[in-house]
């Protein structure tokens, strides 16, 4: 059974740096779509990155697009969402997904995916 932990959430300032974990269990395969997806409080969750392990692509939300990168270690099994220049709007439950189906764009939105961790809380103050 597949299980995605996430790690490195915290309480940072303005313009502060992050790097969300999100360590795979049960699954180690090639054919995988990742989404890092953040819900703030009372807004919908929305889709902010993805990575394809099917041809290492990633995308990009344009509100995050060239501050966030999500980059993998495939001997840890282990996706990361480097965060930089935070902002406020930034504040979040941040949740890694994954999906085994090819397509793996921005477009997607959260609900294609199927397997969710449990979150790891991003928190930026002014």
């Amino acid at each position: 059974q597949v299980r995605l932990v996430e790690s490195g959430g915290a309480s940072v300032r303005t313009g502060g740096s992050l790097r969300l974990s999100c360590e795979v269990f049960g699954y180690s395969g090639s054919g995988t779509c990742f989404g890092w997806v953040r819900q703030a409080p009372g807004k919908e969750r929305e889709l902010v990155a993805t990575f394809s392990t099917f041809d290492q692509s990633s995308d990009y939300k344009d509100t995050v697009s060239g501050r966030f990168r999500v980059s993998r270690d495939n001997n840890k099994n282990t996706v990361y969402l480097w965060m930089d220049t935070l902002r406020p709007e930034d504040t979040a439950m941040y949740y890694c997904a994954a999906k085994f189906t090819r397509t793996c764009t921005i477009l997607l939105g959260p609900r294609p995916f199927n397997h969710w961790g449990e979150g790891t809380q991003v928190t930026v103050s002014s």
